[in-house]
């Protein structure tokens, strides 16, 4: 049988050239290798926002995210896309691995301070939900039981935890949970165009997979490039300027990139070279992933069939697993023998 693969994206908008690189990218690349399960984790949202409005969005985000994933190849025939807030099993596997792991544990994981900072929210205001975020997750790659998660550098901490948690739950009940294992993308970390943080929807620096022709050129043109060099004819730096990482994650010219580089340390080169064939090699590789998502979305009621066939595979494989962790548990025996022990009293009572 093929291993398991889990991953999945929180519903706050439209997938960006990050999304892409760290774990778009590998899931296309392993759906024929692997059984894929890909969440759209609309519970996950809630940790930073719960408000009404922005539950009341989720609709629309959830349709625009899933088009993103056919668009860049995500296959509903050798893939399952599925609704975590449909999966009741999932919220049981919570309460179960919350048992299971500290709270300074959790506490101290960097990404979920970053979460809360970009949410504006100060210590005091920070909810349980966001604390307990890597539990959430680990049951939702526990649930499938997956061997593989495809993730950033910033969620590889996050599946650490789950690691911790599957070894402790074989260790006190039997092995029921494979040990998963992170796997990165070949770029770890995209920066955003402003080339002080990484590419984030919240930030306003990410150039989306839906963006067309002239939105790229924009965003490339303004994107943050080497402080120093005010005019063509200063060297300029390569290592860490946004504009040549990029080249290196999506332009596949090769030779070009080179010469760039080469012209651009010897000051050469002007920006706007630079950033003028960037922009041609993006709209390059955007280009097939554009013309997808405009045939799915041309069909009415496609994507929300895709979301509720994935969800039903999905919620019987989530019984199993909870079946089988009740079992190990013990929760199983306990409910048998209360009910074995009531139904034969009434049926006392009956015959009497």
């Amino acid at each position: 049988m093929k291993k398991r693969i889990l991953t999945g994206d929180r519903p706050t908008g439209r997938l960006h050239l990050g999304h892409y690189v760290g774990s778009l990218k590998n899931r296309v690349a392993l759906q024929d290798e692997y059984e894929c399960y890909f969440l759209v984790a609309d519970l996950h949202t809630l940790t930073t926002q719960p408000q009404k409005e922005y539950v009341d969005a989720l609709r629309e985000n959830i349709h625009e995210m899933v088009l993103d994933y056919l668009a860049v190849g995500i296959d509903p025939e050798k893939s399952t896309i599925y609704l975590q807030s449909a999966i009741p099993a999932v919220y049981e596997l919570n309460l179960f691995f919350e048992m299971l792991v500290t709270l300074p544990r959790v506490a101290r994981l960097p990404s979920v301070k970053e979460m809360a900072r970009a949410a504006n929210m100060t210590d005091e205001a920070i909810p349980f939900g966001l604390i307990g975020y890597p539990v959430l997750q680990s049951a939702d790659i526990l649930m499938p039981r997956a061997h593989v998660v495809p993730v950033g550098k910033d969620n590889e901490a996050h599946v650490e935890v789950t690691r911790e948690i599957a070894r402790r739950f074989n260790h006190y009940y039997g092995d029921v949970f494979p040990i998963p294992k992170p796997l990165i993308g070949d770029v770890p970390s995209l920066v955003g165009t402003d080339g002080q943080a990484k590419m984030s929807k919240s930030l306003g620096n990410a150039v989306f997979l839906s963006d067309d022709k002239k939105t790229v050129q924009r965003k490339v043109r303004g994107m943050y490039t080497d402080p120093k060099r005010i005019r063509a004819d200063i060297p300029g730096t390569v290592e860490g300027n946004p504009v040549f990482a990029y080249h290196d994650a999506f332009n596949p010219d090769v030779d070009e990139v080179g010469d760039l580089k080469a012209r651009y340390r010897k000051g050469r080169v002007g920006d706007v070279e630079v950033k003028d064939k960037l922009a041609c090699a993006l709209n390059e590789f955007l280009a097939p992933i554009r013309e997808r998502r405009a045939h799915f979305a041309a069909q009415s009621g496609y994507v929300e069939q895709v979301i509720y066939e994935g969800t039903l595979k999905t919620q019987a494989l989530a019984n199993e697993t909870l079946s089988a962790v009740k079992k190990a548990m013990g929760f199983t025996g306990i409910w048998n023998r209360i009910s074995r022990k009531a139904r034969d009293r009434m049926k006392k009572r009956e015959k009497t």
